[in-house]
Protein backbone atom coordinates (compact mmCIF):
# COMPACT_ATOMS: atom_id res chain seq x y z
CA UNK A 1 0.00 0.00 0.00
CA UNK A 2 1.85 2.95 -0.83
CA UNK A 3 0.40 6.89 -1.25
CA UNK A 4 -1.69 7.60 -4.05
CA UNK A 5 -1.16 9.96 -7.04
CA UNK A 6 -1.41 13.73 -6.11
CA UNK A 7 -1.30 12.66 -2.28
CA UNK A 8 0.65 15.03 0.49
CA UNK A 9 4.21 13.61 0.68
CA UNK A 10 3.96 14.05 4.80
CA UNK A 11 1.13 13.56 6.84
CA UNK A 12 0.85 14.78 10.79
CA UNK A 13 -1.62 13.65 12.70
CA UNK A 14 -2.84 15.15 15.95
CA UNK A 15 -4.95 12.79 18.36
CA UNK A 16 -6.36 15.48 21.10
CA UNK A 17 -8.06 15.32 24.33
CA UNK A 18 -8.79 18.06 25.96
CA UNK A 19 -5.74 19.94 25.06
CA UNK A 20 -7.51 23.97 24.59
CA UNK A 21 -4.27 25.47 26.35
CA UNK A 22 -1.64 24.01 24.38
CA UNK A 23 -2.78 22.95 21.07
CA UNK A 24 -2.80 25.93 19.38
CA UNK A 25 1.03 26.39 19.84
CA UNK A 26 1.15 22.39 18.69
CA UNK A 27 -0.62 23.01 15.40
CA UNK A 28 1.22 26.25 14.75
CA UNK A 29 4.41 24.81 15.37
CA UNK A 30 3.37 21.80 12.81
CA UNK A 31 1.97 24.00 10.05
CA UNK A 32 4.87 26.69 10.27
CA UNK A 33 7.26 23.77 8.79
CA UNK A 34 8.51 24.35 5.49
CA UNK A 35 7.19 21.00 3.42
CA UNK A 36 6.07 21.96 -0.09
CA UNK A 37 3.24 19.12 0.69
CA UNK A 38 1.90 18.79 4.05
CA UNK A 39 -1.90 17.73 5.29
CA UNK A 40 -2.68 18.16 9.13
CA UNK A 41 -5.30 16.03 10.23
CA UNK A 42 -6.17 16.69 13.99
CA UNK A 43 -9.13 14.92 15.58
CA UNK A 44 -10.91 15.66 19.06
CA UNK A 45 -11.75 12.35 21.04
CA UNK A 46 -14.89 13.64 22.56
CA UNK A 47 -12.88 17.09 24.65
CA UNK A 48 -14.54 18.68 27.69
CA UNK A 49 -12.50 21.69 27.47
CA UNK A 50 -12.04 24.56 24.28
CA UNK A 51 -10.33 21.67 22.64
CA UNK A 52 -12.58 21.99 19.26
CA UNK A 53 -13.07 25.67 19.37
CA UNK A 54 -9.06 25.86 19.09
CA UNK A 55 -9.00 23.65 16.42
CA UNK A 56 -11.75 25.16 14.30
CA UNK A 57 -9.36 28.40 14.08
CA UNK A 58 -7.63 26.47 11.38
CA UNK A 59 -10.38 25.61 9.58
CA UNK A 60 -10.01 27.77 6.53
CA UNK A 61 -6.04 26.13 6.29
CA UNK A 62 -6.77 23.58 3.09
CA UNK A 63 -3.70 21.46 4.60
CA UNK A 64 -6.16 20.95 7.69
CA UNK A 65 -8.93 18.73 7.89
CA UNK A 66 -10.77 18.36 11.16
CA UNK A 67 -12.39 15.31 12.95
CA UNK A 68 -13.89 13.77 15.98
CA UNK A 69 -13.52 10.23 17.80
CA UNK A 70 -16.39 9.30 19.72
CA UNK A 71 -15.63 8.86 23.66
CA UNK A 72 -14.16 5.46 24.58
CA UNK A 73 -11.42 3.55 23.06
CA UNK A 74 -8.34 4.78 24.95
CA UNK A 75 -5.48 6.65 23.44
CA UNK A 76 -5.66 3.77 20.49
CA UNK A 77 -9.11 4.46 19.23
CA UNK A 78 -8.18 8.27 18.50
CA UNK A 79 -4.63 7.43 17.82
CA UNK A 80 -5.72 5.17 14.98
CA UNK A 81 -8.63 7.54 13.94
CA UNK A 82 -6.46 10.30 12.51
CA UNK A 83 -3.63 7.64 11.05
CA UNK A 84 -6.16 5.85 8.79
CA UNK A 85 -7.86 9.38 7.59
CA UNK A 86 -3.41 10.30 6.31
CA UNK A 87 -2.76 9.92 2.88
CA UNK A 88 1.06 10.78 3.33
CA UNK A 89 3.82 8.54 2.19
CA UNK A 90 5.71 9.41 5.64
CA UNK A 91 3.96 9.77 8.47
CA UNK A 92 4.29 11.66 12.38
CA UNK A 93 1.53 11.67 15.28
CA UNK A 94 1.62 14.69 17.18
CA UNK A 95 -0.03 14.52 20.88
CA UNK A 96 -1.99 17.57 21.32
CA UNK A 97 0.68 19.23 23.80
CA UNK A 98 3.91 18.68 22.23
CA UNK A 99 5.99 20.72 19.42
CA UNK A 100 7.76 20.24 16.71
CA UNK A 101 10.79 22.03 16.17
CA UNK A 102 11.54 23.83 12.63
CA UNK A 103 12.68 21.82 9.71
CA UNK A 104 12.44 18.40 11.56
CA UNK A 105 9.44 17.10 8.80
CA UNK A 106 11.90 18.12 5.92
CA UNK A 107 14.70 16.81 7.25
CA UNK A 108 13.19 13.35 9.03
CA UNK A 109 11.69 12.98 5.07
CA UNK A 110 14.76 13.40 3.70
CA UNK A 111 16.39 10.50 5.89
CA UNK A 112 13.68 8.32 5.16
CA UNK A 113 14.02 8.83 1.18
CA UNK A 114 18.02 8.52 1.34
CA UNK A 115 18.60 5.96 3.42
CA UNK A 116 15.31 3.89 1.99
CA UNK A 117 15.18 2.92 6.26
CA UNK A 118 11.39 2.31 7.42
CA UNK A 119 11.37 4.72 10.36
CA UNK A 120 13.34 7.42 11.93
CA UNK A 121 13.70 9.25 15.42
CA UNK A 122 15.25 12.50 16.93
CA UNK A 123 16.19 13.51 20.68
CA UNK A 124 13.46 15.95 22.27
CA UNK A 125 13.21 17.96 25.01
CA UNK A 126 11.53 16.91 28.00
CA UNK A 127 9.57 20.15 29.74
CA UNK A 128 7.39 20.53 32.18
CA UNK A 129 3.60 21.86 31.95
CA UNK A 130 4.61 25.73 31.83
CA UNK A 131 7.37 24.63 29.49
CA UNK A 132 10.42 24.66 31.28
CA UNK A 133 13.08 22.47 29.80
CA UNK A 134 13.93 19.50 32.60
CA UNK A 135 15.69 17.25 30.21
CA UNK A 136 17.10 18.54 27.32
CA UNK A 137 18.20 17.02 24.14
CA UNK A 138 16.43 12.99 25.39
CA UNK A 139 16.83 9.48 23.70
CA UNK A 140 18.55 7.42 21.40
CA UNK A 141 20.64 6.01 23.50
CA UNK A 142 22.42 3.51 21.55
CA UNK A 143 21.01 3.83 18.41
CA UNK A 144 23.28 6.61 16.82
CA UNK A 145 23.47 5.00 13.33
CA UNK A 146 21.85 3.03 10.67
CA UNK A 147 20.75 -0.38 11.69
CA UNK A 148 18.33 -3.43 10.99
CA UNK A 149 14.95 -2.61 12.42
CA UNK A 150 15.45 -5.93 14.87
CA UNK A 151 18.42 -4.79 15.63
CA UNK A 152 17.11 -1.37 17.10
CA UNK A 153 13.99 -3.24 18.35
CA UNK A 154 16.10 -5.85 20.96
CA UNK A 155 18.22 -2.75 22.02
CA UNK A 156 14.88 -0.90 23.19
CA UNK A 157 14.13 -4.33 24.76
CA UNK A 158 17.30 -5.17 26.42
CA UNK A 159 17.31 -1.37 27.63
CA UNK A 160 14.15 -1.52 29.27
CA UNK A 161 12.85 1.89 27.90
CA UNK A 162 11.10 2.92 24.76
CA UNK A 163 14.94 4.61 23.11
CA UNK A 164 13.12 5.84 20.34
CA UNK A 165 11.06 8.71 21.96
CA UNK A 166 7.23 9.82 22.18
CA UNK A 167 5.36 9.93 18.77
CA UNK A 168 6.98 13.66 17.89
CA UNK A 169 10.20 12.14 17.86
CA UNK A 170 9.30 9.21 15.56
CA UNK A 171 8.32 9.58 11.48
CA UNK A 172 7.37 6.09 9.79
CA UNK A 173 6.82 5.18 6.74
CA UNK A 174 2.70 5.11 6.58
CA UNK A 175 2.00 2.13 4.17
CA UNK A 176 3.99 0.17 6.78
CA UNK A 177 1.76 0.99 9.40
CA UNK A 178 -1.15 0.64 7.96
CA UNK A 179 0.23 -3.25 7.12
CA UNK A 180 0.33 -4.01 10.59
CA UNK A 181 -2.81 -2.61 11.79
CA UNK A 182 -2.18 0.88 12.52
CA UNK A 183 -1.19 1.30 16.80
CA UNK A 184 -1.27 -1.79 18.67
CA UNK A 185 -2.70 -0.79 21.77
CA UNK A 186 -2.92 -4.39 23.36
CA UNK A 187 -0.28 -2.68 26.05
CA UNK A 188 -1.65 0.62 26.06
CA UNK A 189 1.24 2.56 27.90
CA UNK A 190 3.52 0.97 25.19
CA UNK A 191 1.82 1.74 22.09
CA UNK A 192 3.86 3.65 20.57
CA UNK A 193 7.29 1.30 21.41
CA UNK A 194 5.18 -1.52 20.67
CA UNK A 195 3.77 0.30 17.29
CA UNK A 196 7.25 1.67 16.05
CA UNK A 197 8.40 -2.67 16.75
CA UNK A 198 6.26 -3.70 14.40
CA UNK A 199 6.84 -1.18 11.69
CA UNK A 200 10.69 -2.04 12.09
CA UNK A 201 10.72 -5.51 11.34
CA UNK A 202 10.22 -4.44 7.83
CA UNK A 203 13.07 -2.70 7.46
CA UNK A 204 16.17 -0.41 8.86
CA UNK A 205 15.87 2.14 11.47
CA UNK A 206 17.84 5.53 10.73
CA UNK A 207 18.25 8.00 13.50
CA UNK A 208 17.61 12.08 13.26
CA UNK A 209 20.92 13.42 15.44
CA UNK A 210 19.35 16.69 15.60
CA UNK A 211 16.81 18.21 18.59
CA UNK A 212 13.67 17.82 16.78
CA UNK A 213 10.78 17.74 19.25
CA UNK A 214 9.56 18.73 22.54
CA UNK A 215 7.70 16.91 24.85
CA UNK A 216 5.23 17.86 27.60
CA UNK A 217 4.71 15.97 30.35
CA UNK A 218 1.40 15.89 32.28
CA UNK A 219 0.52 15.67 35.76
CA UNK A 220 -0.72 11.74 35.58
CA UNK A 221 2.81 10.88 34.45
CA UNK A 222 4.29 11.79 38.03
CA UNK A 223 2.02 9.11 39.40
CA UNK A 224 4.39 6.00 41.01
CA UNK A 225 0.67 3.52 40.35
CA UNK A 226 1.24 4.54 36.60
CA UNK A 227 5.12 3.73 36.69
CA UNK A 228 4.55 0.47 37.74
CA UNK A 229 1.86 -0.54 35.25
CA UNK A 230 4.49 0.80 32.56
CA UNK A 231 6.45 -1.91 33.64
CA UNK A 232 3.89 -4.76 33.88
CA UNK A 233 2.98 -3.65 30.50
CA UNK A 234 6.64 -4.12 29.32
CA UNK A 235 7.34 -7.56 30.57
CA UNK A 236 3.73 -8.44 28.58
CA UNK A 237 5.34 -6.75 25.74
CA UNK A 238 8.27 -8.38 25.71
CA UNK A 239 6.79 -11.75 26.16
CA UNK A 240 4.66 -11.25 23.34
CA UNK A 241 7.46 -10.29 21.19
CA UNK A 242 9.50 -13.05 22.05
CA UNK A 243 6.21 -15.62 21.36
CA UNK A 244 5.64 -13.77 17.81
CA UNK A 245 9.46 -12.85 16.66
CA UNK A 246 11.59 -15.24 18.54
CA UNK A 247 14.18 -14.90 15.75
CA UNK A 248 14.37 -10.89 16.93
CA UNK A 249 13.77 -11.66 20.64
CA UNK A 250 15.77 -14.37 23.27
CA UNK A 251 14.43 -15.97 25.81
CA UNK A 252 17.88 -14.11 27.45
CA UNK A 253 16.64 -10.79 25.94
CA UNK A 254 13.11 -11.17 27.50
CA UNK A 255 14.03 -11.99 30.57
CA UNK A 256 17.06 -9.08 30.83
CA UNK A 257 14.89 -6.80 29.14
CA UNK A 258 11.96 -7.48 32.08
CA UNK A 259 14.84 -6.98 34.31
CA UNK A 260 16.26 -3.92 33.29
CA UNK A 261 12.09 -2.53 32.60
CA UNK A 262 11.58 -3.14 36.29
CA UNK A 263 15.25 -1.28 36.97
CA UNK A 264 13.80 1.49 34.91
CA UNK A 265 10.80 2.00 36.49
CA UNK A 266 12.40 2.36 39.88
CA UNK A 267 14.61 4.82 38.85
CA UNK A 268 11.62 6.67 36.80
CA UNK A 269 9.89 6.87 40.34
CA UNK A 270 12.98 8.75 41.67
CA UNK A 271 13.71 10.84 39.15
CA UNK A 272 9.98 12.18 38.88
CA UNK A 273 10.32 12.94 42.82
CA UNK A 274 13.41 14.42 41.96
CA UNK A 275 12.01 16.44 39.23
CA UNK A 276 8.58 17.27 40.88
CA UNK A 277 10.72 19.19 43.65
CA UNK A 278 12.69 20.93 41.17
CA UNK A 279 9.58 22.11 39.79
CA UNK A 280 8.29 23.73 43.23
Amino acid sequence: MTASPGAPRISVVVPAYNNGRTLRETLRSILDQDVPSLELIVADHSSTDDTAAVMAEFADDPRVRLLTTEAGGGAGRNWNRVTEAATGEFLKLVCGDDILRPGVLARQAGILERTGAVLTACRRDVVDAEGRVLMAGWGLRGLGRLMPGRDAVRKAVRAGSNLFGEPASVMMRRDLLAAEGGWFDRFPYLIDQATYSRVLLHGDFAPDPEVGATFRMSDTQWSVALVAEQAGQAHGFHAWLHKTHPGVLSSFDRRYGDLRASLMARARRLSYRVLQRRMR
